[in-house]
Parts: structure tokens; C-alpha cells; sequence
């Protein structure tokens, strides 16, 4: 299937590990120009060239931190200086840590509502203006099946994710008539760095080891087994792509079935 991502040029933040990277590789392997940033210059300077090498891709790495707006600004000005445009947007960032209400303080809430809930409003008013512009767009947003069924231990995700949701869906129909879509993509658990991470802290809490908290969730997933990056991916490349061009407003989850609502 073509996806009509060739030309097109696409800015996925978070992209040197994880998720964004697998949305990244897809996006080159399908034609787009990639603008990519993350916070580590090293990692994300060896997943600029792996990326470039195999898919033959033009891609621009910056290091950046989207909780800070001046670099949010520069990220998205090299982008256009260096493309002319931006046609997709992804937005996505490391989640919040781990805790419950009575675990966490304001400073802590503060600093996750500037990495889930404010990166993605930041990003999105940068590339907005361009996309009505041209009357073409697609904005995806990385959120967390946690918005559709709070994940234990995850209040700030659960909370702010939940926010992006609701500006997401709001945007939606405010810019549908432009061309440009809005969707939230929900990843479950998936093989990466960040759930590796909470299983060896959630293991350490409960004195197991994190392969048996590990086949904790995997007894719960009914395909019984964590997802792979590359799943997700493929799934983001069709969501911006010019055969989802009537798909908006919608939070579709990839967790081999571990959502157990109808809708």
C-alpha cells in the first residue's frame, strides 16, 4: 500500500530510542523527510544515521528538551528553514515517574504537566499556522492506553494524558475543515527501554525479579506477550499518512487487547 508519505516531511520528537524512534524508521522507510529531536545528542546523533543509512531518508537531528518552549521554537524553525515545511507532526516525551497522590508533590506535578500536556500544545501551535496554510496536516499524538483505563501507580500519566486526549479532540474538529487531522495513538506495553525501566522498579518494590513482573503483564495482555516498537510504528505511519485522511479525533490503542472497554 502506498501511503503518499513521499515528499512529505514529518518532526517526531522523541525519536533517538523507544516508540519514536520505530515511528521514525517507518516514516523514512515510507519517503518522508524526518526532523528528529530528543535531549541526547549522542543517541539521537546514532539513530539520525542509522535511520538515513537504511532508508536513504533526509533526515535532521537537533537536540532538544520540549519542555522548554525557546527549544521548541528553534527545533521547529531549522525544521522549515531546512525543508521549507512541516507537514506531520508526532508529538511524544518520556513519561512522568512512577507514584501515587500521596507520594508526589506540586514541584513534580508541575514538571509533568510541562512533559506530557504543554510539549504537545507548544508543538502544535508551531506547526499549526503552516498546515492551515497549505490546507494539509496531520498531527499524531504518543499518549497511553492509560487514558483509556488508568494504569495502577501512574497518576500523573493517567491525569495528563487523559488532558492531551481532551485538547487533541477539541482541536479536532477546530481544524478538520483545514485538511489537517488529529489523532492520539496509545501505545500498551511494549518492549522498550521506558517499560523495561518500570518493571525493574515495580519488581524491585514487590522483591521479584522484573522477568516475573514482566509474565505479570503478560498474563494480563490476551496475546499474551509485550508488544514490539516496530507494531506501533506501522500503525503511526498509516495514521498521518494520505489514506487516513478521514480518520480524526480518534485515541486507538496498540495493547494486544489489554483494554477490556467497548469503545
Amino acid at each position: 500500500m502506498d501511503l503518499g508519505l513521499k515528499g512529505k516531511v514529518a518532526l517526531v520528537a522523541a525519536a533517538s530510542r523507544g516508540l519514536g524512534r520505530a515511528v521514525a524508521e517507518e516514516l523514512g522507510a515510507e519517503g518522508a523527510s524526518l526532523v528528529l529531536c530528543a535531549r541526547g545528542a549522542e543517541a539521537l546523533q546514532a539513530t539520525r544515521d542509522q535511520i538515513a543509512t537504511t532508508t536513504g531518508a533526509a533526515v535532521l537531528a537537533l537536540p532538544a528538551d520540549v519542555t522548554q518552549p525557546e527549544d521548541v521554537a528553534r527545533l521547529i524553525t531549522a525544521g522549515q528553514t531546512q525543508f521549507g515545511r512541516i507537514d506531520i507532526l508526532v508529538t511524544n516525551a518520556g513519561g512522568p515517574p512512577a507514584g501515587r497522590i500521596e507520594t508526589l508533590n506540586s514541584d513534580q506535578w508541575e514538571a509533568a504537566a510541562r512533559l506530557t500536556l504543554f510539549s504537545v500544545i507548544e508543538l502544535t501551535r508551531h506547526v499549526l499556522p503552516g498546515m492551515k496554510e497549505r490546507r494539509w496536516g496531520r498531527i499524531l499524538n504518543i499518549a497511553s492506553i492509560s487514558v483509556k483505563q488508568p494504569v495502577e501507580n501512574l497518576v500523573l500519566s493517567n491525569s495528563l494524558r487523559a488532558g492531551v486526549v481532551g485538547f487533541a479532540r477539541t482541536l479536532a474538529n477546530e481544524v478538520a475543515a483545514d485538511g489537517i487531522t488529529v489523532n492520539n495513538i496509545l501505545p500498551g506495553y511494549t518492549r522498550t527501554e521506558r517499560v523495561q525501566q518500570l518493571a525493574e522498579m515495580m519488581a524491585q518494590k514487590e522483591g521479584i525479579t522484573p522477568a516475573e513482573f514482566t509474565a505479570r503483564w503478560e498474563q494480563e495482555i490476551p496475546m499474551k506477550r509485550l508488544g514490539e516498537p516496530r507494531e506501533f510504528g506501522a500503525l503511526a505511519a498509516f495514521l498521518v499518512s494520505e489514506r487516513a485522511s478521514y480518520i480524526t479525533g480518534t485515541s486507538i490503542q496498540v495493547d494486544g487487547g489489554w483494554i477490556r472497554s467497548l469503545f
